[in-house]
C-alpha cells in the first residue's frame, strides 16, 4: 500500500496473504471481511484485534500516515517482533513463521555483523561499525573511503523517493540519514516539511519547513520551534542541533538501508556518545568487546582502590514489551552484559524493563543515569 513500485497484482497478493494470516490468528469466531481489513489498515490497529485481547503496543498505532506512507512506529514494531521471533526460532525451531520477505532487515543486520567480524580483528570491527554509525549517508566517493568490507557497501542504496524534493535531500542533523520530505497545504499555500524518520530525533528539533523554490533551485530549511534543552545530567549526551541542514543533490549520494540505519546507526549514537564522554572523564572503556559480545565494557577504581567493571548492552526499542520478551527469551543478555541501558528518551520503559531484567541479575538505566552513576563510582564529575 505504500510502495509505489509494486504492481497492483503484487499489492493484492500481499494484502490477501496478510488477511489470511490475520484470520488464522483471530479464529473462526472472529470473522473479518477483506474490505473491513483494508479499511482498518488506515486506522488504529486495535480495530483488527478480536474482543478480549489486550492491545498492548498496538493501542493508537497506525501503519499508514496521512500521506500514505509507512509510519515509524509500524516499521519499528514489525522489525522488533521479527528479532524476537528470530531469537525464539533459534531456541526452538518450531517457533514463529517466516516468509521470504519477513526478515530482509534482519538479514541485512546479520550480513553486516558477519562481514565486519569475519576477519576476527577487534580494531577492524570497531572501525567498520563506527563508520556505519557516523556515516549512514554520503557521496559515493567519500563512502568508498570508509573502513568497510566491499560487500558491505552494497547496503548503501539510492536515496529514497520519500526523502527527495525535486532531486534534493537533507541529512538529519542528529543521525545524518536522509530526512522525510512531504508537501502540504497551509493557509492556502503549499509548503514543504522535512523531518527525521526517527520520531525522537524529530522531537528534539530535527523538524523543518521550507518554501517551495523555483524549478531547479535548492530548497532552504527553516527550523520549527524546538523544545528546550533538557536540564541536569541529560545535557551531557543531548545532541547539538544548532546547524540547519543544507540541501544536497541526489546524484552521487547514497544512504544505508533503513533497517541498518534504524538498528545500527540510531542506537549506535548513544553508544558512541556515552563511550566518548566516559573516555573524556578518564575512565577505561572498550567498545563492542570480543566482537560485540555486548556494547561497552567500563572499568575503573574507586577512591578506596577497589576495582570494578560494568558490562553494558545499549538497546533502543520502540516497544518496551517486545524488548522485555526478548530479555526473557534469552534469559538475560546473550553476551553476558550486567547492565541494560536505554536512550534518555526511553526513560518511560524503565519500570517494565527493570522487573524483567532483575530476574536475570541485570540492572537497567537511561544512558545519562548510567553515565552519572559510573562517574560517581570513579570519583569524577559527570556534569561539565
Amino acid at each position: 500500500m505504500t510502495a509505489p513500485a509494486l504492481e497492483p497484482q503484487q499489492r493484492l497478493a500481499t494484502l490477501m496473504e496478510c488477511h489470511g494470516t490475520l484470520l488464522a490468528a483471530r479464529g473462526p469466531l472472529s470473522p473479518l471481511s477483506f474490505g473491513e481489513f483494508r479499511r482498518a489498515l488506515k486506522g488504529d490497529l486495535v480495530s483488527l484485534l478480536p474482543e478480549g485481547i489486550s492491545p498492548l503496543d498496538l493501542s493508537g498505532l497506525r501503519v499508514i500516515d496521512q500521506d500514505g506512507r509507512l509510519t515509524e512506529g509500524a516499521f519499528d514494531l514489525e522489525f522488533e517482533q521479527q528479532m524476537l521471533l528470530h531469537t525464539l526460532r533459534k531456541l526452538d525451531g518450531r517457533a514463529g513463521v517466516a516468509s521470504d520477505r519477513d526478515l530482509q532487515s534482519e538479514i541485512d543486520q546479520e550480513t553486516a555483523f558477519a562481514l565486519l567480524s569475519k576477519q576476527g580483528d577487534q580494531d577492524v570491527y570497531v572501525a567498520g561499525r563506527t563508520d556505519l554509525i557516523r556515516r549512514p549517508s554520503g557521496h559515493v566517493d567519500d563512502l568508498c573511503e570508509l573502513r568497510l568490507p566491499p560487500l558491505l557497501m552494497e547496503l548503501y542504496q539510492e536515496i529514497s523517493l520519500d526523502s527527495l524534493y525535486q532531486g534534493w535531500w537533507f541529512p538529519c542533523p542528529v543521525c545524518e540519514w536522509p530526512m522525510r520530505i512531504v508537501v502540504r497545504r497551509s493557509a492556502g499555500t503549499k509548503v514543504g516539511e522535512a523531518r527525521c524518520w526517527h520520531g525522537p530525533h524529530a522531537e528534539m528539533g530535527a523538524s523543518y519547513r521550507f518554501r517551495l523554490p523555483a524549478a531547479g533551485s535548492a530548497p532552504v530549511l527553516l527550523p520549527e520551534p524546538a523544545p528546550p534543552r533538557p536540564m541536569g545530567r541529560e545535557t551531557v549526551l543531548y545532541p547539538d542541533l544548532g546547524t540547519v541542514p543544507e540541501a544536497l543533490p541526489v546524484e552521487g549520494f547514497k544512504a544505508l538501508a533503513r533497517g541498518i540505519w534504524r538498528y545500527t546507526t540510531v542506537p549506535g549514537l548513544p553508544e558512541l556518545a556515552l563511550y566518548e564522554q566516559l573516555i573524556r572523564r578518564g575512565l577505561m572503556v572498550v567498545l563492542w568487546p570480543a566482537l560485540d559480545s555486548y556494547d561497552l565494557l567500563v572499568e575503573g577504581k574507586s577512591k578506596g582502590g577497589r576495582k570494578w567493571s560494568f558490562k553494558v548492552d545499549v538497546k533502543d526499542y520502540t516497544s518496551a514489551r517486545t524488548l522485555a520478551k526478548l530479555i526473557d527469551a534469552q534469559e538475560g543478555d546473550r553476551g553476558g552484559a550486567d547492565w541494560l541501558v536505554v536512550p534518555d528518551h526511553r526513560a518511560s520503559h524503565l519500570p517494565l524493563l527493570s522487573g524483567v531484567a532483575a530476574k536475570y541479575g541485570m540492572k537497567v538505566a537511561t544512558a545519562s543515569e548510567f553515565g552519572e552513576l559510573v562517574c560517581k563510582e570513579a570519583g569524577v564529575s559527570w556534569h561539565e
